[in-house]
């Protein structure tokens, strides 16, 4: 088969070393990439907002399926583009993709479905917007609807920061995705990612995660995009990941058929753990990044084989197997992340990492023959063992033969598994 991979970041740099793998696999074409892509996949100067340019490339090239990474090029249609030129496409189609395109469609659909979810009000001004965090106090949540690359959620402990969120929004700190702001009640609990490939009629339980969002260690200062992962995530136990399928994954692809936008693709639940059982934070349409390296770290199974099912609508006759070992990946980022990032910096000893670690390239390029950082999180060195505390201790020593005086990583990840793996 002939696949084309749309995207650039760790996510993608893991799917294509899991591709690559695929004895299904003839020609594995990326775009845009980066250079750790670039050793698994031939790299193509497409620009993914060209709809009619990828359609133009996959018929010039006989793509048999594209893989599309990031949420961007879903929420603008180019599913939909792709499937009406003939082409088999792994991901959702422009209005199944509001699942994670608007957070106020996802909230609706949970009041709607009766979906385990915090409860929510929904304002499309700011002074509507200020007397409710007023009146409800803080800690409160404050979402921009639309997408805001990992950084349009602030978790508010005060109100004076739910009332300065709710600014940030209505006065533009997130573009047009914050025209719109969805306010949230505050949960409690342990939070945990939870992954189901679909195919509009079946959802396969594909595997779990547990992601680290704030920058620093002890889980403190601003959210990210994700400093680290591990998985599987202890806490989402057999009984868990049933209810979940249960009570919010089975409701939604129920109701998504019903209302003519049948859900194809991964669909991600971010989830909230605790008395009360699983309760939905937010829906992501792709897979996680950086949970995304780990699943790929622990999956037996042919990734190929498994999203052509889903582009064929054949999920039911799938099942998916994965490894007793733990994976875990530590975010390298760059200093100033996730404010202003430093760019163009030097990595060396990436070719040092131990065996069985493997560093994803996640916001990379090549300049003169060096590695540079041109992003904010820059690396996701990904281990496996036996133990969370064995992965971890053995990316923490990948990372320390990187050679990156610029780039920092938070040195905890993976600490309440740790914990319980002590107890």
């Amino acid at each position: 088969m002939n696949v084309l991979l749309i995207g650039s970041g760790g996510r993608e740099h893991a799917l294509a070393w899991k591709l690559a793998a695929s004895p299904m696999l003839t020609k594995l074409y990326a775009a845009p990439g980066n250079p750790g892509i670039a050793r698994e996949a031939e790299i193509v100067a497409l620009d993914v907002n060209d709809h009619v340019a990828v359609a133009a490339f996959c018929k010039d090239k006989a793509i048999d399926l594209v893989v599309v990474g990031p949420e961007a090029p879903l929420v603008a249609g180019l599913g939909d583009e792709l499937r009406a030129a003939g082409i088999r496409v792994f991901g959702p189609s422009a209005k199944a993709a509001q699942l994670e395109g608007s957070k106020g469609f996802t909230k609706d659909l949970c009041r709607k479905y009766n979906i385990p979810t915090a409860a929510y009000e929904r304002f499309g001004n700011a002074a509507d917007a200020r007397a409710y965090v007023e009146k409800m106090g803080a800690p409160i949540v404050v979402k921009a609807d639309g997408l805001a690359a990992g950084k349009g959620v602030t978790v508010a402990m005060t109100l004076d920061e739910a009332l300065d969120a709710v600014d940030a929004c209505f006065e533009g700190g997130f573009g047009a995705a914050g025209a719109e702001v969805v306010i949230e009640e505050f949960l409690t609990g342990e939070e945990a990612s939870f992954f189901c490939l679909c195919d509009g009629k079946t959802a396969l339980p594909f595997g779990t995660a547990q992601d680290h969002k704030r920058v620093g260690e002890g889980d403190t200062g601003p959210n990210t995009g994700g400093m680290g992962a591990y998985s599987p995530a202890p806490v989402m136990t057999p009984e868990l990941i049933e209810r979940t399928m249960r009570e919010i994954i089975e409701p939604t692809m129920r109701g998504m058929a019903e209302m003519g936008m049948p859900f194809s693709g991964v669909l991600f639940a971010g989830l909230m753990i605790n008395e009360k059982g699983p309760q939905l934070i937010e829906y992501n349409v792709r897979f996680g990044d950086p949970e995304c390296q780990v699943l790929m770290m622990r999956l037996k199974d042919d990734l190929l084989v498994l999203l052509n099912a889903v582009a064929d609508g054949q999920l039911s006759h799938m099942s998916a197997r994965w490894r007793d070992e733990a994976a875990l990946t530590v975010v390298m980022a760059s200093k100033g992340y996730p404010g202003t990032p430093m760019k163009g910096t030097i990595i060396r000893g990436l070719d040092k990492a131990p065996e069985g670690v493997e560093i994803f390239h996640a916001g990379t390029a090549e300049e003169d023959g060096e590695i540079v950082a041109a992003g904010g999180r820059v690396l996701n060195v990904t281990a496996t063992g036996r133990t969370v505390t064995e992965a971890q201790r053995k990316a923490y020593e990948a990372v320390d033969v990187i050679d990156w005086p610029e780039g920092f990583c938070r040195r905890d990840i993976g600490w309440r598994a740790v914990e319980r793996e002590q107890e």
